[in-house]
């Protein structure tokens, strides 16, 4: 058997998919931004960085791979680095792949991705996506809308914003739907998908759908911190968002985020991929949950320690 590749496997969701590998007697490797940063794997996962700019060093480092299983992106632009540069990145990593006869590569999306989108996350999404499907590597391309776990920030900074505040806006009428599925459960269906042959695009949601009104309400009630939800202009939200960000030395939420929630790009028709519920994990979780802030930036300026660390 070949060797498993995770990018980004002391982040979030590769470090889930990391972990179910080693489980299964696998041999991982990592490609990744931080190779020294704090993990759990300790030598099981060997370590090298993406050398996007070499292209012969990123074959290298896939040679021998079985599975690629890719967790690249970008969730905003900064220090350099776009979401246009994320796709260039992207399609250097499919090319090396190619070129060291990697297998499969299963892929991590976004649900409604379109190249006519003027939200470059979700058009960005969309280029990288065709060029996979174009690349005639055998693909697995999953689509979840938002991911939630210990170390997930959106709903981890809702659980932080409803401990410090005694009222929580929300964009507009706050009825735009979204489908959040468990990191674990987005880890098992990439594993499976790994080990199949099949050419396929699939929406990974979980088994819950709220509006995003709903999802404040219902995670104010499972940690005891209800509050008053009101509905404030999006102009309004970014302003708020942005004086949060400030304050947290972080970029709480984008403009682009927004747009993408209140377009209702994070739901689906299609049926669950994920079982476990966000409402079961909150109330097993509901004593730490937004104890602390998760900042986006200090793991991007932190390459040391683990994401639970900062």
């Amino acid at each position: 058997m070949g060797v498993h590749i995770v990018t980004g496997a002391y982040g979030f969701s590769g470090r889930y998919i990391a972990a179910r590998l080693l489980g299964q007697g696998e041999t991982v490797r990592t490609i990744t931004d931080s190779p020294d940063r704090s993990n759990p794997f300790g030598e099981r996962v060997e370590a090298v960085p993406y050398h996007f700019a070499e292209p012969e060093r990123l074959v290298a480092a896939l040679l021998g791979a079985d599975v690629l299983y890719n967790t690249y992106w970008v969730r905003f632009a900064y220090g350099g680095v776009s979401h246009a540069t994320a796709v260039e990145n992207s399609l250097t990593l499919f090319s090396a792949a190619r070129e060291a006869g990697v297998r499969r590569v299963v892929h991590v999306s976004i649900t409604n991705p379109s190249e006519e989108d003027d939200l470059p996350y979700f058009s960005g999404k969309a280029r990288v996506e065709k060029a996979l499907v174009n690349s005639a590597l055998s693909y697995s391309i999953l689509r979840p809308a938002v991911l939630f776990g210990p170390e997930d920030i959106l709903v981890n900074n809702i659980a932080w914003t409803l401990r410090r505040l005694p009222v929580f806006g929300v964009f507009g009428d706050g009825t735009y739907r979204l489908q959040p599925i468990y990191v674990g459960d987005l880890a098992e269906l990439a594993v499976r998908e790994g080990m199949s042959d099949r050419d396929v695009t699939m929406d990974a949601i979980g088994p819950e759908t709220f509006t995003f009104r709903g999802l404040v309400e219902t995670i104010g009630a499972i940690i005891g911190k209800r509050r008053p939800v009101v509905s404030v202009s999006p102009a309004l939200g970014c302003l708020v968002a942005r004086a949060i960000g400030k304050i947290c030395g972080d970029v709480f939420l984008t403009r682009d985020e927004i747009e993408g929630l209140m377009r209702g790009l994070l739901c689906t028709a299609s049926e669950p991929a994920g079982r476990t519920r966000l409402t079961d994990w909150a109330r097993e979780h509901a004593a730490t949950l937004g104890i602390r802030y998760a900042s986006e930036l200090a793991r991007r300026r932190n390459r040391k320690e683990a994401y639970e660390d900062l």
